[in-house]
């Protein structure tokens, strides 16, 4: 298949002063897919050329226009007051929602191509009409997806779980005992129930986007890093906190921190009350408040070495879910099922631009 992929950030490390979670596992999915034998056609900018003036290389190809596909994948985009809802003359203006939008016209609408839209933020209005069109299909990274949604989760590639080390991770130094990488959007009540209450008594480091620090003087934030400086950050760290904004908590989504954190040999401490923590996250790892966050990161700290490799290892098989071969799995079942009764197979959907 011929796949337009649109998405809004970078293949590779990108820009610090960004929000682009994607990093880590975007590129994952996108080899998976042309190793599967699809070929990829990215239609936003290509920011790691224009923005981090570092081009990626390999087998990518961008494209402006609308070129002739057959589906199209969004990492779905929503409106930015002062950004992306303004003119495309206005200084700061970002024009990745008009793009998407004339993507959406030209392929859903028009051409009525298979279209997966991957609301990656659960920012999509559960009554959005495009949820009733039959040849879209709305996925989230949720273990329980809203709305009649499709799970489609961050991926981690099967070889890295495969090779992953639990006994040499176990072994590595660790300076700090607590750190959260991450930004502030939504995370105010969990952070000041999980993490700040526990910063008070261990030694940490909060790196991230966070603007409204003033409830939380005693707290050790040191503003957005790169992106490798963020893995670097958990590799140094016995334990961090999967903190996150209600929406997440109670579909069960779990972003690309899980396994960032679990593959750098960070125990990733969880609120219990995250929907599906037994799924993903060994149950001496769920806290109840931030006093048993002290304590399970204190238990970490004293932990034997062969003790803590055991756990990573538990960890490490519980991010089973998050496979790639899962989520190519899931994307194959979206572009092949049935778009409407005369619509036929996926190759007759393919858009002819004159």
């Amino acid at each position: 298949m011929k796949i337009g992929y649109s998405f809004w950030g970078f293949l590779g490390d990108g820009i610090t002063d960004t929000p682009d979670g994607g990093r880590s596992h975007r590129r994952t999915l996108i080899d998976g897919l042309i190793a599967a034998g699809h070929t990829l056609v990215f239609l936003q900018q290509d920011r790691d050329r224009d923005d981090a003036h570092t081009p990626v290389t390999g087998p990518y190809a961008w494209n402006p226009g609308l070129p002739d596909l057959d589906a199209l994948f969004l990492e779905w985009r929503w409106p930015i007051p002062g950004r992306t809802d303004t003119p495309c003359t206005a200084p700061g203006h970002t024009c990745d929602l008009h793009r998407q939008q004339q993507l959406l016209d030209h392929y859903t609408h028009r051409h009525q191509i298979p279209t997966l839209l991957w609301d990656k933020d659960q920012r999509l209005a559960p009554a959005d009409p495009l949820r009733l069109l039959p040849q879209l299909t709305v996925c989230e990274p949720a273990l329980h997806p809203r709305h009649g949604a499709t799970s489609l989760l961050f991926p981690v590639a099967d070889h890295t779980l495969d090779t992953a080390d639990p006994t040499a991770l176990a072994a590595r130094p660790r300076r700090w005992p607590l750190v959260y990488v991450g930004n502030q959007y939504g995370r105010d009540a969990a952070f000041g129930t999980y993490f700040a209450r526990p910063a008070q008594h261990l030694d940490h480091v909060v790196a991230g986007r966070w603007t409204d620090t003033g409830p939380w003087p005693h707290v050790n934030f040191i503003g957005r890093i790169p992106f490798r400086q963020g893995l670097d950050l958990h590799a140094r760290a016995h334990a961090t906190v999967m903190l996150a904004p209600a929406r997440y908590a109670t579909s069960g989504q779990y972003t690309q921190r899980l396994f960032e954190s679990v593959l750098a040999g960070c125990a990733p401490i969880t609120p219990a009350r995250y929907r599906s923590a037994a799924t993903v996250i060994p149950g001496e790892l769920h806290a109840y408040d931030g006093d048993h966050v002290a304590d399970i990161t204190r238990t970490l700290i004293s932990m034997p070495t062969a003790d803590r490799a055991q756990l990573l290892a538990r960890c490490i098989r519980r991010l089973d879910p998050f496979r790639l071969s899962r989520q190519l799995h899931t994307i194959g079942q979206v572009f092949d099922q049935p778009q409407g009764a005369d619509n036929g197979n996926l190759t007759h959907h393919t858009t002819r631009n004159r």
